[in-house]
């Protein structure tokens, strides 16, 4: 897979991959979903958002925000006709390479509990739980690894 970094002209088609990727989460849960609600227009100005795939059908997208201590992922979404052939797990890679050139070390990412084939992805990637942040409609997972050294 290869990624580049998203342009504006990008941002609709950023639009409908998220919404497309997240709708079945969205809908089980019955509660908006920020990568299925964003505005993509103003992530696009305040996080950095990559993506694979022509600009008429993009096939995944990662947004991603720098912290001074760590990265944080805020969205890894793949198109829903091309889930299982590790997509996924390229954008989870790419986002741990750049955390490592950033000498931080240290990625951060959050899922819903009910989302719990996310929660078992990540568990499995080597990810631990950090906290279970308690909302009055749900409970986020809180998750965090430090890939200082690579696998």
């Amino acid at each position: 897979m290869h990624l580049r970094r998203a342009v504006r002209t990008d941002i609709p088609a950023i639009t409908a991959l998220q919404q497309a990727a997240y709708a079945a989460l969205k809908q089980r849960i019955g509660l908006s979903l920020p990568p299925h609600d964003a505005d993509f227009a103003a992530l696009f100005e305040e996080m950095e958002i990559w993506v694979s795939g022509p600009p008429e059908a993009l096939e995944a997208s990662l947004i991603i925000e720098r912290k001074p201590d760590h990265l944080l992922i805020w969205s890894l979404a793949v198109a829903p006709d091309l889930k299982g052939r590790r997509l996924g797990s390229a954008l989870l890679d790419f986002a741990e390479d750049l955390a490592r050139r950033d000498g931080h070390g240290l990625v951060r990412l959050y899922t819903n509990e009910r989302f719990s084939e996310n929660v078992g992805w990540y568990q499995r990637r080597g990810y631990l739980i950090e906290r279970i942040e308690e909302r009055p409609d749900r409970r986020i997972v809180h998750f965090c690894r430090d890939v200082s050294i690579p696998c």
